[in-house]
């Protein structure tokens, strides 16, 4: 019985970076998208808006969603151009 030697097809390991920066990309966009509804509802509880930190946990929590976006679109392209 003869086996075929086959060769790894490189999608694998192209495909890796690629999906994991649409999700970090994805997830930045919630997070930014999160802190920007929880900006938006400080009227309805102020007191809880205030005791959670405010416009700086706001700001934290934006800056985070930030740096998942850039970090996905950087391993996206960092995959593209990885791969010629």
């Amino acid at each position: 019985m003869e086996f075929a030697a086959t060769t790894p097809t490189p999608t694998g390991t192209f495909a890796s970076p690629v999906l994991l920066g649409a999700f970090a990309f994805l997830l930045g966009i919630g997070a930014i998208a999160a802190a920007l509804r929880r900006r938006r509802g400080k009227d309805r509880y102020p007191e809880t808006y205030a005791a959670s930190g405010g416009i700086i946990y706001t700001g934290v929590q934006i800056g985070c969603g930030a740096i998942l976006l850039l970090g996905g679109v950087g391993l996206v392209v960092l995959a593209l151009v990885g791969r010629r």
